[in-house]
């Protein structure tokens, strides 16, 4: 299955992409962590971003993989280890390379995907990153 949105890139975005995660039917081990994941992405998405949109690309398998894509308007940017920091920001991206089977960006945009429960596997559309966050 095959789901497509375009969310307001604002405070409510998060909220509204992981009701949409909620209404896939996942396992619900799978379902916390997705959760968690599509959440972080699309909160960067709606603090970093540009564009008026936050696109959010959800697939499943029969298998109960999931494939999640989120896309804004921006430039791109090259994933780093974030920075000691003291407050509970900065650490999304580190959480989508703990907790996701394969993830990566697409060079020239700001574009993040993460695949989870062992399915749905594409060659990415995105250059998977040379070298792991985290």
């Amino acid at each position: 299955m095959l789901r497509t949105l375009a969310l307001p890139r604002d405070v409510h975005a998060p909220a509204l992409a992981r009701r949409e995660v909620a209404a896939l039917g996942l396992d619900s081990g799978l379902l916390a962590d997705a959760s968690l994941l599509v959440s972080e992405l699309v909160t960067n998405s709606v603090l970093h971003g540009a564009g008026t949109a936050v696109r959010l690309r959800l697939e499943t398998d029969d298998r109960g993989g999931l494939r999640c894509e989120v896309l804004d308007d921006g430039a791109g940017f090259v994933p780093t280890p974030p920075a000691v920091r003291r407050d509970a920001g900065g650490w999304g991206l580190q959480l989508v390379d703990r907790l996701a089977d394969r993830w990566g960006v697409a060079d020239g945009s700001t574009h993040v995907w993460f695949e989870l429960g062992g399915g749905v596997r594409h060659d990415p559309p995105a250059r998977p990153l040379a070298a792991r966050v985290g």
